[in-house]
């Protein structure tokens, strides 16, 4: 398209990921420690919050400068009220060609035929183990597996296509990996296995529990056998493998042990505005001011240009290669959706 912008490493605009509020229900330890995100955890007001109005503006901005997909995360995006309205909104924008969203599936159970009457089609669902002593020890005790797994049954009958996300992590619920791949083999959901990250600062995160790709991979291949298959467009942050004896497939994204920050066309807008152009950003770029600023399109279109033009971020290469600075402060990942 004649609108497309690069970045320095000459990387397109495809996928924006838009959190919609920066609270959850949730607390998992990775990513929302309940000893940081307590009961007096300054979350955002309402009027710091993007409305719907000016969600789908800067959408329509996105999309002119190439994005074709919208992700919908948080925080937890199910407790934005009327959520259903600003899908039906963005799934009117002219060029959009995908809009999904990420959820811990606790609320899918309420709002599954809705979103899908608003024009939601795909739904990714948390869940990081079947077993519920495990799973409550993982989320601060703030749900059962059953609870998301009902939410998981009602969005598929409801026509919404399911994939599964896992973070797995070494010594807390890397023996669920098995479990987890035979349930959603059977039940003809793809389940994508996640290494745990270095996300924002509160997490603890050490390379030690990070469970590697390949040990994932030996794994499950010792019991399903398993083989690499094309990726399905580029830019997929996940690695597919179809199972020998089944259509049936899973996903591992590797963002330690096998990067692919080359690939990499995603902008992340928090639920205030700011764009971040990497899920390991230290900083962001407010877009809230100019939105509310009165100024026209073209303004903050040529802002979005700009800041994407100067983009050059590749942490997960830099860390690779142990060039990154660790310890610099990082976005929290409940503040931009992952």
């Amino acid at each position: 398209m004649e609108n497309d912008i690069l970045d320095k490493l000459e990387r397109p605009l495809r996928d924006l990921r838009l959190s919609v509020t920066d609270r959850c229900n949730f607390r998992c330890r990775y990513c929302m420690p309940e000893e940081i995100f307590g009961s007096n955890y300054p979350f955002l007001s309402s009027d710091k919050i993007l409305s719907f109005d000016e969600m789908e503006r800067l959408s329509r901005i996105f999309v002119s400068l190439g994005v074709r997909k919208i992700r919908i995360t948080g925080g937890e995006p199910l407790l934005r009220k009327n959520l259903p309205e600003l899908i039906h909104r963005l799934n009117l924008i002219n060029g959009v060609d995908d809009i999904a969203i990420t959820t811990n599936g606790s609320l899918l159970s309420k709002f599954a035929p809705e979103l899908f009457n608003a024009g939601l089609r795909r739904v990714t669902v948390s869940l990081d183990s079947l077993d519920d002593e495990r799973f409550n020890q993982l989320n601060g005790n703030r749900s059962k597996v059953a609870r998301v797994l009902e939410g998981v049954e009602a969005a598929s009958n409801a026509g919404l296509k399911v994939k599964m996300n896992m973070v797995v992590q070494k010594g807390k619920n890397d023996q669920d990996i098995i479990p987890m791949a035979r349930y959603f083999k059977e039940h003809k959901h793809t389940l994508r296995f996640i290494e745990y990250m270095d996300v924002g600062n509160s997490n603890g995160w050490r390379m030690a529990e990070v469970m590697t790709k390949q040990e994932i991979l030996d794994r499950i291949g010792e019991v399903m056998p398993l083989e690499q298959i094309e990726p399905n467009y580029f830019g997929e942050v996940a690695t597919r493998y179809q199972y020998i004896d089944s259509d049936q497939e899973i996903g591992i994204i590797a963002s330690v042990t096998d990067s692919f920050c080359s690939n990499c066309s995603r902008a992340r807008v928090s639920a205030e505005g700011k764009l971040y152009t990497c899920l390991f950003a230290s900083k962001g770029y407010d877009l809230r001011h100019l939105l509310r600023s009165e100024g026209a399109d073209d303004v903050i279109r040529n802002k979005i240009t700009d800041i994407w033009n100067h983009r050059s971020d590749r942490y997960s290469e830099e860390r690779a290669n142990g060039n990154s600075s660790r310890n610099s402060s990082k976005v929290e990942m409940s503040h931009i959706g992952g």
